[in-house]
């Protein structure tokens, strides 16, 4: 996918996360993340984009925290979060194509790796925040969904602070049924978790259904569609697999 596709996607999940959060309303709570409340969404969703915006806007080459999360509430908070999603996605929009700053995984450059990044950011946010509204909640593309599993399996849980770990090796499976090429091998031991594309070699566990299905569940949004094989597998990464 190209950097301005993820702007477009960034830009309406951004939309569909307030109006969904607005219709539930700030006291509403978040299944899908049970120690909040949607107040507590968009203001962690909002610092989110804010910190974002800064590296690119600003052109930071080095880690900085992010700022701590306003005590704003209701129309006030609706209005600060709105206010940052636009200003990231208006950054990404105008951002020379070879800006120089810092990002935390493998990207052709650091303006692609914000765009994706945080568009995967808020579609997983938009999904809580439809969540605590009730209702049907709006479709994930399947490639925009089987590009976010790759960032999560490749990406996030390559790095040394996952904790999708076994003191069994074991091997994970994971299959979009609906997404040409979208297979992935995880295996899972005492080091951080190796995933390669395409099935590589026999698996303890598979779970496949749709891309969309999959990533949310990847992400602990929803159970599996489907779990074939040692369903200890499947529960172990549902268990150990919270990002920081």
């Amino acid at each position: 996918m190209e950097t301005a596709e993820f702007i477009r996607i960034l830009e309406r999940e951004g939309r569909s996360l307030t109006s969904a959060a607005e219709q539930a309303g700030t006291d509403a709570k978040v299944p899908t993340c049970p120690q909040w409340q949607v107040r507590d969404l968009l203001r962690h969703t909002g610092v989110v984009h804010r910190w974002a915006t800064a590296f690119v806007a600003e052109g930071h080459t080095a880690f900085r925290p992010m700022a701590d999360e306003p005590a704003l509430d209701g129309e006030e908070l609706l209005a600060w979060f709105r206010s940052g999603h636009r200003r990231l996605v208006d950054t990404l929009d105008s951002a020379a194509p070879d800006v120089e700053c810092w990002h935390f995984l493998p990207a052709p450059s650091p303006l692609a790796f914000w765009a994706r990044r945080q568009a995967h950011e808020t579609a997983v946010h938009r999904f809580d925040a439809e969540a605590a509204r009730g209702g049907t909640h709006g479709e994930i593309a399947r490639d925009f969904a089987a590009d976010g599993i790759d960032e999560l399996l490749r990406g996030f849980h390559a790095r040394a602070k996952s904790g999708a770990r076994s003191a069994e090796p074991r091997v994970l499976r994971v299959r979009a049924g609906d997404t040409d090429g979208a297979v992935w091998t995880v295996r899972l031991s005492e080091e951080p978790p190796a995933a390669e594309r395409g099935e590589q070699g026999p698996a303890d566990c598979e779970v496949s259904g749709p891309a969309a299905d999959l990533y949310l569940a990847l992400w602990n949004r929803l159970p599996f569609p489907r779990v074939t094989g040692d369903a200890s597998v499947a529960e172990l990464w549902r268990q150990r697999s919270a990002v920081d």
